[in-house]
Parts: structure tokens; sequence; C-alpha cells
């Protein structure tokens, strides 16, 4: 392997967190743990939140965390959502990280229906 994969990390972001900032945050930095690694390795980490996240922020009465300050939950899931399956267009893997999430769930579905590789473990990415 000569080229560098880019490489969706995928896991819980707001699952299981009741919409607290603390344990968004929390699952977040779960999610960028797994980068430096998959940078070692020689590779490309991309998390869909380091690219949706801003464009939440300057979406009408969204706050700097990324949750909806006065309406609905799923106008941030749709961008959510869209941003990974955009993203999942430029990717070549995805590493599903362990945690209940229907939209890591769904990156996974989609990655499988394009032959992408799902690795399940740091492990299991080759070193380029």
């Amino acid at each position: 392997m000569t080229t560098p994969l880019l490489i969706l990390i995928a896991g819980p972001y707001r699952s299981g967190t009741g919409g607290d900032p603390d344990l968004i945050a929390r699952n977040l930095a779960r999610l960028e743990e797994a980068a430096a690694p998959i940078h070692r390795l020689g590779h490309v980490p991309m998390i869909g939140e380091w690219v949706a996240l801003p464009i939440l922020r300057g979406l009408d009465g969204t706050d700097a965390g990324g949750s909806d300050a006065g309406g609905s939950e799923s106008a941030d899931g749709d961008v959510m959502y869209e941003t990974a399956h955009r993203l999942l267009q430029h990717c070549d893997a995805v590493l599903r990280l362990p945690g209940d999430s229907a939209g890591a769930d769904k990156d996974v579905e989609i990655a499988l229906e394009r032959g992408l590789p799902v690795y399940r473990s740091i492990d299991e990415i080759p070193a380029r």
C-alpha cells in the first residue's frame, strides 16, 4: 500500500448522552483518541463531527457545542448524518468504535455497500 487511506472514525457522539454537553464532549474525545494511532499507521483520520460542528455553529439558534439551543435535535442530526454520508464518498475505510450509535451503524452500512473495509479495531488497520 503506497497511498494513505482516509479513514472515517465512527462511534457514539450524542448517543446515550441525553444531550449533556459534558458527555457529548467525552464521546468526541473518545473518537479523537483514535486519530493519532491512525496517523501513526500512515493514514489520514477523519471524524464527521470535525466537519459538521462548524456547519452547525453557523446555523441560527445553534451554540458552539453543536447542540440546538432553541429547536429540534433532528435538525442537528440531519446535518451530522448528511455530513457523514458526504464524507463517506471520499473515505477509503471506516473504523467503527464500540458503543450504540445509529449514525455510526449507518456509516458502516454505507461503507459496506460501497465495498469499503470496516475495521473494528486499530489493530486491524494495515500500516502504510
